[in-house]
């Protein structure tokens, strides 16, 4: 798949770059797994770069393979045999006073298990030559908790070094429609549904899909058990890492959110665990996995919490290949393969609600929420509010238009507007959104 989208992102690198050349520039790059770091990170529009892969091996050995890079990219002498990261990267940085480039480091949390002293030996050589140097250092990582740390944390060592930072996102709702229909001009809203709620928009996985010609509902959903299929560990090969010994506490509550339980209590009862109040809150406000949210213009002390989660392909991991797992051990992917064309109806109805949610948060112009009762009797799917214009456009979503009753619908929004005056003060337009308006 060619490369799309990310033109603001390649500008900051670009303008970055130019910086460089008159001092030393460190930008870092976040985002899970999957998002398309690496492939940025080497479009920063140098003509030389320099790639260093932090794998899990010794740092010696590690060493060996940056020498090697040195050697093949710079075409410049190393002397000796390094047998610390602190050599090679003082190296580096007073290799780039006379002749300037790039230098990628991908996976940089990784260090952290190869040895922990190399961030303070950065931040003493980066703040030693940095003024001499004039090197573009551009750092990634995919365990995002740990980059935070790594970056954010007052206390760690680089701490306020990175002169910029981005967190990559996945492509828009317009840039996945321009990707699908460069590849099947013919898709259906169906189709683009389908690819939206299995790969939410992440690079690697839209390439997975599309690159085999699997473009139509049916063949998208074929291929996630498919022998050897990528999808079937990567939830696991994501989240592990990032939880450590503690992750089956936390895969057990993505689990419950991801089959449709939406509050606390739900999950501590699906569980028989009343002690995942600690887990919830990291896994909200550390790890970044789920969200906790109310109905629209609803105060922060409101009962009404429910929680989801931010991936649509973790969603869609824990929904099947978690739940399923017992096939997955006993080789029955042809069974798996049924269940998921048996109950992917329900699984894309909330990722059709995701979809106009997320397309609208996108045009950064709008207010965007839903509304339920405490009973969750009553419930109203979309709800865009202009501040500006003090406009509010309330939708149904139905995936086949002709299922809207605009007369039912009008007396649950006038259950909804007695109950929430910020609404009252707005101009308000009734109206629904089906597939065909994806």
């Amino acid at each position: 798949m060619k490369f799309y989208d990310r033109e603001s992102e390649q500008q900051m690198l670009r303008d970055v770059l130019q910086q460089s050349r008159r001092e030393a520039r460190m930008t870092v790059l976040m985002g899970r797994r999957r998002i398309g770091k690496t492939e940025l990170s080497l479009r920063c529009g140098d003509d030389t770069v320099l790639y260093f892969f932090v794998g899990k091996k010794a740092e010696p050995l590690l060493c060996q393979d940056y020498v090697r890079e040195i050697r093949e990219k710079l075409h410049v002498p190393v002397l000796g045999t390094p047998a610390s990261f602190s050599e090679v990267f003082r190296f580096v940085l007073q290799l780039s006073e006379s002749s300037p480039f790039t230098l990628v480091i991908d996976e940089f949390q990784n260090f952290l298990k190869v040895n922990p002293a190399i961030f303070s030996d950065i931040q003493r050589d980066w703040d030693l030559h940095k003024g001499k140097s004039r090197l573009n250092l551009v750092i990634s990582g995919s365990v995002f908790t740990l980059m935070k740390k790594i970056f954010e944390d007052y206390g760690e060592p680089l701490f306020g070094r990175a002169n910029e930072s981005m967190t990559l996102q996945p492509f828009t709702t317009d840039v996945l429609k321009r990707i699908l229909a460069d590849f099947n001009p013919s898709y259906t809203p169906e189709d683009l549904l389908t690819l939206y709620s299995i790969t939410g928009g992440v690079p690697w996985y839209v390439s997975l899909m599309l690159d085999r010609g699997k473009t139509r509902r049916d063949d998208m959903l074929g291929v996630m058990t498919e022998e050897n299929s990528p999808f079937i560990n990567e939830g696991k090969n994501i989240l592990i890492e990032e939880f450590g010994t503690d992750y089956v506490t936390y895969f057990s509550i993505l689990a419950c959110i991801a089959s449709g339980l939406k509050t606390r209590g739900e999950i501590e009862n699906e569980l028989g665990n009343h002690n995942i109040g600690p887990y919830m809150v990291k896994l909200e406000d550390y790890y970044k996995v789920i969200t906790k949210s109310l109905p629209i213009y609803a105060k922060e002390n409101s009962k009404k919490v429910r929680y989801t989660l931010n991936d649509c392909f973790l969603t869609f991991w824990f929904r099947f290949f978690y739940k399923y797992q017992a096939l997955l051990e006993n080789k029955a992917l042809k069974a798996l393969d049924g269940i998921i064309r048996r109950d992917y109806s329900s699984v894309s109805g909330f990722m059709m609600e995701r979809y106009f949610l997320t397309k609208f948060q996108e045009q950064g112009r709008y207010i965007v929420g839903k509304w339920w009762d405490r009973r969750g009797d009553n419930e109203i799917d979309l709800i865009v509010v202009d501040p500006v214009a003090k406009e509010a456009w309330i939708y149904e979503l139905k995936k086949q238009g002709y299922r809207y009753n605009e007369k039912e619908f009008r007396e649950k929004v006038e259950n909804m507007l007695s109950q929430t005056p910020e609404l009252r003060k707005l101009t308000i337009h009734l109206g629904s959104l089906s597939l065909e308006d994806m």
